[in-house]
């Protein structure tokens, strides 16, 4: 009898200590630590104010960190390392020793994340309050302590990678000179800035073989002739901007994304700040991700391989801006039309042709697509941080295509730039996809 209790009371013991593992294992592998780590990062770029471009690469670094290091939890996906330009192989977790790779991930991203923005304290209090919420989990101090080790690896190696890729060398480079030719693009007010990234085609891109790969059609031609193309195309905007609906204006409005919009009030001027376009879809991703109740390895690989294609559309993209140099709405009707017109939203600092949201939205949507299927429907509450209503959709190409015509309705884009800019971002997003490998072959 004693033997049986004393067999009983060790099968418990055995069990009790089973639970407590498996307890602290399932809390420390939640994804929300790696949502809210990009949050986080996003968060402080909002505050600090990132250019579009400047945005998406920091959201490429971190995001790729944070998946090499969470590919390890799970033996059917694989690193991106030779298959990222540049990149090389990724520092491996030590045979043998325990690791709990969520930590790891939401570690590597902090760091990366705390190096790449200005506002590196607010990181690092997160950063602080986040590892005390893995602490609390329960994780043992051998596992907790190797996952900080291999993060932190993983990280600089993502670190030193980055700082090849250009960026360094394009912030000493001379400020976009305005030309006076009349076709090309000009500041426009209230703040009447100055072009933003005009040699954002200099970085190193993540995927593409260069900047120039997908050229979009030939921008139309300039002509101040009210018979012409380019004269009929201005008409359209300013007809179009008359006449919006209240859908179209919420539609706009709600796709604004314009992370530094001046308004004025009298002599005084100030800022509203809002998110980047490649931190809406990375926000759409979070949504999506946590509707599909992707675990925290699926929710790196999407916030990775989502990044690093908007990376290349905004690198892309910015090539053919500051190469045709189109002139905005706003200015050539306001020279040649209507002096008193304007756009329902404030035209961004830098060329029109072609649409920015066209191209990063529509490459967005390809590669969403292929991790969550074509008829995904999700709502996207990013705006209501605005004052915005969430806005539903079926798919995340009638997303995209909202997304597009948004820039139609808000008076900054002809319609050509949205139309060629969609066929832009769509063959990004299929040459990324082919590029592309997370996970081994069935």
């Amino acid at each position: 009898m004693r033997i049986f209790y004393a067999v009983l009371t060790f099968a418990l013991c055995l069990c009790a200590c089973k639970n407590t593992n498996n307890n602290w294992q399932q809390k420390a592998e939640d994804p929300a630590f790696i949502h809210r780590s990009i949050r986080q990062v996003t968060d402080v770029m909002v505050r600090d104010i990132y250019s579009p471009p400047v945005a998406s690469r920091i959201y490429a670094y971190i995001s790729v960190a944070g998946y090499e290091a969470a590919v390890h939890g799970d033996k059917k996906y694989i690193s991106l390392a030779k298959q990222l330009k540049g990149l090389d192989s990724i520092p491996q977790p030590v045979t043998g020793k325990p690791y709990c790779y969520s930590l790891a991930a939401s570690h590597a991203i902090l760091i990366v994340g705390k190096i790449l923005v200005m506002s590196e304290g607010r990181i690092e209090k997160f950063h602080d309050e986040l590892l005390q919420q893995f602490r609390d989990t329960g994780i043992p101090d051998d596992v907790y302590q190797n996952s900080l080790d291999y993060g932190k690896l993983v990280a600089n190696h993502i670190l030193k990678w980055a700082g090849r890729d250009n960026y360094k060398h394009t912030r000493t480079l001379a400020r976009y000179d305005v030309q006076t030719d009349a076709a090309t693009w000009k500041p426009t007010p209230p703040a009447y800035m100055k072009g933003v990234e005009p040699h954002w085609n200099e970085i190193r891109p993540f995927i593409l073989d260069s900047a120039q790969q997908f050229k979009p059609a030939h921008a139309m031609d300039f002509s101040t002739a009210p018979t012409s193309y380019f004269y009929t195309l201005a008409k359209d905007v300013q007809n179009a901007g008359n006449k919006l609906t209240d859908e179209q204006r919420d539609i706009a409005n709600f796709w604004d994304d314009n992370p530094f919009k001046v308004n004025t009030n009298g002599h005084t001027m100030f800022a509203i700040k809002k998110i980047s376009p490649g931190g809406h879809w990375i926000n759409i991703a979070a949504q999506v991700c946590r509707k599909a109740k992707a675990d925290y390895v699926q929710t790196a690989e999407t916030y990775a391989c989502l990044s690093v294609v908007i990376a290349d559309a905004f690198i892309n993209c910015w090539d053919e801006k500051y190469k045709s140099k189109v002139i905005r709405p706003e200015t050539y009707i306001n020279e040649y039309i209507d002096e008193r017109w304007q756009p329902l939203l404030q035209t961004p600092p830098f060329p029109e042709y072609t649409s920015g949201h066209s191209v990063v939205s529509n490459a967005s949507a390809v590669v969403m697509s292929k991790l969550f299927g074509d008829k995904f429907a999700f709502a996207d509450s990013t705006e209501t941080l605005f004052d915005l209503p969430v806005r539903k959709f079926t798919s995340f190409k009638a997303a995209a295509d909202e997304a597009s015509i948004s820039r139609f309705y808000g008076g900054i884009h002809y319609m050509p730039s949205i139309r060629n800019g969609v066929d832009e971002g769509v063959r990004i997003g299929e040459f990324a996809l082919n590029k592309l490998h997370t996970r081994k072959a069935d």
